[in-house]
């Protein structure tokens, strides 16, 4: 029998810049099933992300329709725990949804949403053919970075040259983001959702 769990948890506030800030939160997978490369992952994701992936797999699956996000509202207060809670429990079961239905699976964006860091641009740049890597390919690079293997900083100094280390946004669009190596993962899901 085939399962996807996902949790989507421990919401914490990144700092934009000194006026603004946001929450992001893990998203956590533990699967067994075949659409999924990697078996267990977990990245981090921000509300706006959610609202790129949601039109985009709305925009390929036409003829379905996704369920919805947490209502955005302007009375959104990070520093509440309540508002917090809430919109990561909307976020959990908008995800349970869409890890259940066939088609939405077979969105290459979903996959890479899930399990890399990159950003919705770099996302669109590999799903549409711009990159050197392939969907997988991200996804396993992403896993080992975020096992702290680095695997892409030992290939470089072997004079392999997968990333240009002059910008922020490399050629490869697999550097993450300085927060997800530290992701501070758990290794499983435990019981810390009710």
């Amino acid at each position: 029998q085939e399962f996807v769990t996902v949790l989507v948890r421990d919401p914490r506030t990144q700092k934009e810049d000194s006026w603004h800030s946001y929450i992001d939160y893990e998203i956590f997978i533990h699967t067994n099933s075949m659409c999924f490369t990697r078996k267990t992952s977990c990245v981090r994701r921000r509300f706006r992300e959610f609202v790129w992936l949601r039109q985009r797999l709305q925009s390929n699956a036409v003829l379905i329709q996704l369920p919805e996000l947490p209502s955005k509202t302007p009375f959104f207060n990070v520093n509440n725990p309540h508002h917090v809670d809430h919109r990561r429990q909307g976020l959990q079961e908008f995800l349970e949804k869409i890890v259940q239905d066939a088609l939405l699976l077979s969105d290459s964006r979903l996959h890479l949403f899930l399990q890399t860091q990159l950003s919705p641009e770099d996302m669109e740049a590999c799903v549409s053919g711009q990159t050197k890597y392939s969907v997988a390919d991200a996804i396993h690079e992403f896993a080992c970075l975020n096992r702290r293997f680095p695997i892409e900083d030992e290939e470089r100094k072997k004079g392999k040259n997968y990333a240009d280390s002059d910008s922020e946004s490399s050629s490869s669009g697999l550097r993450p983001s300085d927060d997800s190596i530290s992701c501070g993962c758990k290794a499983s899901p435990a019981s810390e959702e009710s």
